[in-house]
């Protein structure tokens, strides 16, 4: 089931910023003193709502003035041309809304998301990607950072940035409700504005390029074979009655499959095989909050890998220790059945 999540907001006071450079993946913030920013709470579906002292202690000292986050990468790389010790960053660019979470709601490629939006700039933020944006945004995640053992300063990395579509939109008698769905990881270079959203420039991210495409396509259909193995066993399981008819992974591979049909540049579009990869990286229902745990840090894993055969290995041996940890389950049901 998808999470479900709500953004709130309230107003403060700031005065400056300062921001330095880390990597092409990633934004270092460090910050000084308070002004005005919405902060961001979340909650799961039918649970009460938290406000996120990391995001709000974030969004209240941003500058509110565009600033350079980090060096913008080379704009007349070729797509085809390995960059040292990073990733393959293309020419083009968007300029789309963002929308920052705490590090452990990180949002993969191929993943679904269910957003409760109700707070005035959020709904202006969905209006400019419904009818401006092309359905569009960026979902990021903040990490905060230790630079210095003497530094009064709060520093955070903007890291895992997530291009996002938004596939359904439920109004609501407060707000509305929105499904969303990872399309393919861009690095977040500049902030373009701050009110009555954030909204920034991206550059697309992509794995190097293959050297064995008969290998990857080996690993990938090994892979798609797996986790429809894992479909079958999940559907067997006794869920609980809120739960969709379609699991997760079975939703994710689905569109993984298919080449997406989103209206923009080709290179925010991963791969056929960096599509499945990420697919495995998907709810199962009835987890644990261990497993919960487990499928979290392979996700952060998963979006700091940069070869696409190591990520579609990491994967399977993933999913077959989840389609081990599932017939389990089910043995266990069964007995409890008879």
């Amino acid at each position: 089931m998808s999470c479900r999540n709500t953004l709130n907001a309230f107003t403060t006071n700031i005065i400056s910023t300062s921001i330095a450079a880390t990597t092409r993946s990633s934004v270092l913030f460090s910050t000084a003193t308070l002004n005005s920013l919405p902060a961001v709470g979340s909650r799961k579906a039918g649970g009460p709502i938290t406000s996120s002292h990391l995001l709000n202690h974030f969004l209240q000292r941003l500058d509110a003035k565009p600033q350079l986050l980090s060096r913008v990468p080379n704009h007349g790389v070729s797509p085809n041309k390995k960059l040292r010790c990073s990733f393959v960053v293309y020419a083009g660019f968007l300029e789309l809304p963002l929308l920052p979470f705490p590090s452990d709601q990180v949002l993969v490629p191929s993943e679904t998301k269910t957003l409760h939006l109700f707070e005035a700039r959020y709904l202006k933020l969905l209006d400019q990607c419904l009818f401006k944006k092309k359905k569009l945004f960026v979902h990021f995640v903040l990490d905060p950072i230790v630079t210095s053992s003497t530094s009064e300063e709060a520093s955070f990395a903007a890291r895992y940035g997530c291009l996002v579509f938004i596939e359904k939109v439920e109004p609501l008698d407060v707000g509305a409700l929105i499904t969303i769905r990872g399309i393919g990881r861009v690095t977040l270079v500049k902030f373009a504005k701050a009110d009555p959203f954030l909204e920034g420039i991206v550059l697309p991210l992509q794995d190097n390029v293959p050297q064995s495409e008969s290998e990857i396509s080996s690993k990938v259909l090994e892979l798609k074979e797996a986790l429809q193995g894992l479909n079958s066993l999940e559907i067997k399981l006794k869920a609980a009655k809120e739960e969709p008819l379609q699991t997760q992974t079975a939703n994710s591979l689905e569109w993984a499959l298919k080449e997406p049909s989103i209206d923009c540049e080709e290179a925010f579009i991963p791969s056929f095989a960096e599509r499945v990869s990420f697919a495995a990286l998907q709810n199962v229902s009835g987890s644990t909050q261990s497993e919960m745990l487990k499928l979290q840090e392979e996700k952060l894993k998963a979006m700091d890998v940069k070869e696409t055969l190591q990520r579609l290995e990491n994967s399977m041996s993933f999913v077959k220790n989840r389609v081990s940890m599932t017939a389990a389950k089910l043995a266990i049901q069964s007995l409890n059945m008879q």
